[in-house]
């Protein structure tokens, strides 16, 4: 490349591959491609061609200028590939140094589930001790109870079919004594414990060696008879708007379940339409608490059942009545129309009332004003409130709507 002019004189001839007794001398720039004599006389004839020792010098310097903007990318490839090895060992490293963290995060995590799984199992065993005493305490009063009842029982019994007038009368005291006081012995027929223990893998269990676990034991189990229903919404609502009510989860002892998971069935359906039951909602707060809300479509009577391992909860089934959607106020909360408008003359209200001087509306201490901040579109006191005022040529007051305030 340095010499190309030379390569002819120091080189082998190169023979033309087309004419084998020819060697190539000459250069043909319309085909960019050497020729020997006959070529040029033949497939070449036309074409411009000049003897290589000529456009070397042209071609080579071309070749050069490449050759210079090629080497640049030999240098960054060579330095690239030094740099693999640098970047494999350092790629081994942080793969090593990460395994490591890893097995030191998976043991630790690994001890404390076993850990917390103990203290899991410890707790279960303390739960059937604790139920097992209290169902073997149970046992030895019922027997003891029982013992003493078979002994009352018995004897009266024998008193009475083996025992003459006296003895009966005589005994008669004691015997009605005892019998009264077991008669009034409380005692439960059913079990005073039960197998309810439940376990909640998904539910929080704190931390147990720096590390967030998972699962939990509760011999809390909800009684669908102590839960209880609150809201404003529980026994009204408005047609396309969104009602909504509170679940709150009790056990029998009436205590707060303080845990979320429970199989809650909620069904709204209109009385009219049984077969078009609304779409419900239901929101676990995971708290022993659930957010129910539904949307009625139309007004109407409807029925609410709230069921939870299909059972109803305490006053469910409910019905709920649904009004028409709520009138929004058109006018202003005021205390008068002087004031809301500005003075205006033209402004009027509800209320009725009057000022001297041509003022369609009420002012403080004139005609009418009944003395309280109020409606300026139906003159209701209450600024949370459904609009009342009706509108057409029936209604009186729609002549003393506001307007223009």
């Amino acid at each position: 490349m340095v010499d190309l002019k030379g390569y002819s004189r120091v080189g082998k001839a190169i023979l033309c591959p087309a004419h084998p007794a020819e060697e190539l001398r000459l250069f043909c720039e319309l085909c960019d491609r050497p020729v020997c004599r006959d070529c040029v006389v033949g497939e070449h004839r036309e074409h411009p061609c000049d003897f290589t020792g000529n456009v070397i010098h042209k071609h080579g310097d071309s070749v050069r200028e490449l050759l210079r903007g090629t080497q640049p990318h030999v240098e960054a490839l060579e330095e690239a590939l030094a740099q693999i090895p640098q970047t494999h060992r350092a790629l081994q490293e942080r793969v090593e140094a990460v395994a490591a963290d890893v097995r030191t995060f998976s043991e630790g995590y690994i001890r404390a589930i076993e850990e917390h799984r103990d203290k899991l199992l410890k707790q279960l065993e303390d739960i059937r001790g604790q139920k097992e005493n209290a169902l073997q305490l149970q046992k030895a009063q019922l027997e003891q109870l029982l013992a003493d009842l078979r002994t009352g029982v018995e004897f009266t019994e024998h008193l009475l079919t083996s025992g003459s007038d006296l003895e009966i009368l005589i005994t008669k005291g004691v015997v009605v004594e005892r019998l009264t006081k077991l008669n009034q012995v409380e005692y439960s027929a059913r079990p005073s414990v039960d197998g309810r223990i439940r376990f909640s893998p998904h539910e929080k269990a704190g931390r147990c060696r720096g590390y967030e676990v998972y699962g939990a034991i509760s011999t809390q189990e909800v009684d669908p008879a102590k839960c209880v229903l609150q809201g404003e919404d529980l026994h009204r609502a408005r047609e396309k708007q969104t009602a909504s009510f509170t679940l709150f989860c009790k056990d029998a002892a009436g205590e707060s379940t303080g845990r979320g998971g429970d199989d809650i069935r909620v069904t709204v359906v209109p009385n009219d339409k049984k077969d078009s039951p609304v779409r419900t909602v239901v929101q676990d707060n995971k708290d022993g608490t659930y957010s129910i809300s539904y949307t009625p479509k139309e007004p109407g009577i409807y029925t609410v059942l709230v069921c939870i391992k299909e059972q109803h909860v305490q006053g469910s089934p409910f019905t709920v009545t649904v009004r028409k959607r709520h009138r929004s106020h058109t006018g202003v909360f005021h205390c008068c129309t002087f004031c809301s408008s500005g003075g205006q003359k033209t402004a009027c209200c509800a209320c009725g009332g009057t000022m001297p001087g041509g003022y369609l509306g009420c002012g403080h201490g004139h005609k009418g004003h009944p003395g309280r901040p109020h409606w300026s579109c139906c003159g209701k006191f209450t600024e949370k409130s459904e609009c009342t005022w009706a509108s057409g040529p029936s209604s009186a007051r729609s002549l003393l709507r506001t307007v223009a305030l």
